[in-house]
């Protein structure tokens, strides 16, 4: 089997930003490295204010790094040429809402370089690949948020890039959005493209990335597959019963971290396993019915509040406050 190829190469890389006449430096990103593999969705997850944002710009060219480098299809992300293998969405990207989904997706087309042989079947193309076809011809100041940023996602392809770069793509998005969205993005995988993935949002990285980099501070934390980040021991038991007398309640509680009663039932958390039987033993031989019993291991959002979730508001008060020399 071949080697994997790295697609997107960093290294060491810093930022610091005067953000005044006079005014010491602050530091966004601190000396963060790592690699994207070919054809993979990497997923790069961090609090609001981490660097994500900072780092994708130094990626498309659009600010300098400090020091350190950056190189994407082995080209360093200075030069200009390649980027037509390149594509992009920003977080709130801008689109002119009197055009119809069509119409930008055509001067985006123009704007790329597509050749007008090519360009209205290409716009077909992404229009069906987004789901958008019976919307082309509405007007984009009538688009839901979900709408727009899918046609986002089709602008960003219109060139039939190599490499895709998505910073917050799902941000904003209601459940039915974000699923749309990132069935889009497992689609560019199995086209073969490599995609870049920004967000805040742990659940969809953890459902559709190969590998996730969480960066913190302006600082790589950690890097890996989920299954090289996640423990697979069972964390907790979460138990939902119905008729439930209070006293079993009240002696169940005793080792249950979380107990919420609701309108038809109650729900317990309980983290040793032979607590979770003993309280399934006292719910049946109370009369109670068992709903539903479900062990928990750690998930994405378990391992990224434990790594970092803890005193996030407060660093990034400090963060901000920040001076590097």
């Amino acid at each position: 089997m071949s080697a994997a190829v790295d697609i997107v190469r960093v290294d060491d890389l810093v930022k610091d930003v005067r953000p005044g006449f006079g005014l010491r430096k602050k530091r966004l990103l601190d000396g963060i490295s790592f690699r994207v593999r070919e054809r993979e969705i990497f997923g790069f997850i961090g609090p609001n204010g981490a660097g994500k944002t900072t780092t994708l710009k130094v990626l498309m060219g659009l600010i300098r790094a400090t020091s350190g480098q950056a190189s994407i299809l082995g080209h360093d992300v200075s030069e200009i040429t390649f980027r037509r293998q390149i594509g992009f969405l920003p977080e709130q990207p801008y689109f002119y809402d009197y055009l119809t989904g069509r119409e930008i997706l055509r001067f985006y087309a123009k704007l790329s370089g597509v050749s007008p042989a090519c360009r209205e079947l290409r716009v077909a193309e992404l229009l069906e690949l987004v789901g958008l076809s019976a919307a082309g011809s509405t007007r984009l100041r009538n688009y839901s948020k979900g709408m727009l940023q899918r046609i986002g996602v089709a602008q960003a392809l219109v060139h039939d890039p190599q490499v895709v770069f998505l910073d917050e793509p799902m941000s904003g998005l209601d459940p039915v959005g974000r699923k749309e969205v990132r069935d889009i993005i497992l689609s560019l995988r199995e086209q073969g493209r490599t995609v870049f993935f920004s967000s805040h949002i742990l659940q969809d990285a953890e459902m559709i990335c190969d590998r996730v980099a969480i960066i913190h501070r302006g600082r790589l934390d950690k890097l890996g597959t989920l299954e090289e980040l996640l423990t697979t021991r069972i964390r907790e038991f979460e138990i939902v019963a119905s008729g439930v007398e209070a006293g079993a309640i009240e002696a169940i509680e005793k080792s249950s971290k979380l107990t919420m009663k609701r309108a038809d039932d109650v729900l317990f958390v309980i983290e040793k396993r032979e607590d979770a039987d003993a309280a399934v033993d006292r719910i049946r031989g109370g009369g109670g019915h068992l709903i539903s019993f479900t062990p928990r291991r750690e998930t994405l959002e378990d391992y990224f509040l434990g790594r970092v979730g803890r005193g996030t508001r407060d660093a990034e008060a400090e963060k901000a406050g920040q001076e590097v020399a």
